[in-house]
């Protein structure tokens, strides 16, 4: 199995343990193996790369819900000096991230099932913001 599709698995079972109310989502097309007829057919229902791998349908502080883009551990997107690193797919990736950052989401990486598990409880132990 591979290691995001495992470290997937993993987060899936976490979240039904330790959140059991919680709506999510795991976005499962980079892993498929699909005919040239249905590869189109998803191309044109899903027109934006970069798609993130996990959505929580849970509004928490000022944010509507939250997408995690998955790495697997020891698989950062960064150089140690905190940019990017060079990659058309990371940066396709950062840039949806950004996108849906600025539509009201919370949006980031995380890389392995630590750093994932940290970034999903300090979301979802937010309050909701009162309008």
């Amino acid at each position: 199995m591979k290691p995001e599709a495992e470290l997937r698995r993993m987060l899936a079972r976490w979240l039904q343990y330790q959140y059991p109310n919680v709506i999510y989502r795991f976005d499962l097309a980079a892993d498929l193996k699909l005919t040239m007829g249905q590869a189109r057919k998803h191309k044109e229902l899903h027109p934006h790369r970069g798609y993130p791998d996990l959505f929580i349908a849970e509004p928490r502080g000022k944010y509507c819900g939250m997408y995690v883009e998955l790495k697997a551990d020891g698989n950062s997107p960064y150089k140690r000096n905190g940019e990017l690193k060079k990659s058309e797919h990371l940066t396709e990736q950062e840039a949806m991230l950004n996108k849906l950052n600025s539509r009201g989401y919370a949006a980031e990486f995380a890389c392995g099932f630590d750093e994932a598990k940290k970034i999903i409880d300090e979301y979802l132990w937010q309050e909701i913001e009162k309008i």
